[in-house]
């Protein structure tokens, strides 16, 4: 065969094979690009097992925004597991959902109005998430304090009594507490760490341990002792908190049954008066006072909200 037809034929499959493994590298490469940009946009948190993330692509563009950012720092503190992007999709799809519905059995003008209520209602359901992990924490802050209170009686470090206290308390807790015990591990103060949880979760009885252990942790004295007589306090709190919200529980509803009224009549109106809304909603005049109306509905929420408000 001619010289130049093998040279030509091994030049050729040198190619092909320099080619398939280019192909497989890049492949490779592509996969590991991937696989640690998912580490970084990651919040921290371990993935639960056979848990599978959605909307990765959506997720790691919108955390690289402001937006993305505010609702990735309100997700840290409420503890639900969703991403920036599934939160993010599952509200712009619970907004078309409520401006759809609300147009077509109401009105065409109640579309934006409730696209714009189901935009607050999902910052409103994060805050009401971060209350509840917060008094989940508050009520758990007895026990916290017993077991340091244990543990350094029984001769061991602050930092080891709150890696002990990060095993044996659930969550929110034991996350908190874990995620402290990994900043103390790679050098972090006592101050710093604990410092953090204070201000993801605000609340008195929290302020008050932190600052006992603060101080214990700089200037010495008797932790044990601190730790008892705040235990006592912390379990007294504790039961003054629920007998308080027990004794509002009434207000509370009435709270939420103000605008749930307010649908209610519009929905009456609607179905005493077929085409009402529309008629009514056509002018300039009837737009202002459904307007007003909602506005006020909204008030009378808030007020509510704010009289039965005590702080303990």
């Amino acid at each position: 065969m001619n010289p130049l037809i093998l040279l030509t034929l091994g030049v050729t499959l040198l190619a092909c094979v320099l080619a398939v493994v280019g192909l497989q590298a890049y492949a490779a490469g592509r996969a590991q690009h991937a696989a640690l940009v998912e580490r970084l946009s990651a919040s921290g948190l371990p993935e639960p097992l056979g848990r599978v993330r959605r909307f990765r692509k959506i997720d790691r563009r919108l955390r690289r925004t402001a937006l993305g950012r505010r609702i990735e720092i309100k997700l840290a503190v409420t503890g639900l597991d969703l991403t920036v992007g599934e939160f993010f999709v599952y509200m712009c799809a619970a907004v078309a959902g409520l401006w759809m519905v609300s147009a077509s059995f109401l009105a065409p003008f109640f579309g934006p109005v409730a696209g714009l209520i189901g935009l607050w209602a999902a910052n409103a359901f994060l805050n009401w998430q971060r209350t509840r992990r917060t008094e989940r924490f508050v009520n758990q802050l007895p026990d916290l304090a017993r077991i340091l209170a244990n543990a350094t009686q029984a001769g061991l470090a602050l930092r080891t009594a709150i890696g002990i206290a990060a095993e044996e308390l659930d969550a929110p807790a034991g996350e908190e507490l874990a995620r402290v015990a990994d900043r103390l591990a790679v050098g972090h103060s006592i101050e710093e760490s604990l410092g953090e949880i204070a201000e993801r979760l605000p609340s008195r009885e929290l302020v008050v341990l932190v600052s006992t252990l603060v101080l214990s942790a700089r200037a010495g004295g008797a932790i044990v002792d601190s730790l008892r007589n705040l235990t006592v306090t912390l379990e007294q709190r504790k039961e003054t908190r629920r007998e308080i919200r027990t004794q509002l529980s009434q207000v509370t509803v009435t709270a939420y049954l103000v605008p749930v009224m307010g649908v209610g009549s519009l929905l009456l109106v609607d179905t005493m008066m077929p085409g009402a809304l529309d008629r009514m909603t056509g002018s300039v005049i009837g737009q202002t006072a459904v307007l007003v109306a909602i506005g006020l509905f909204a008030l009378g929420f808030v007020l509510i909200r704010r009289l039965s408000k005590i702080d303990v």
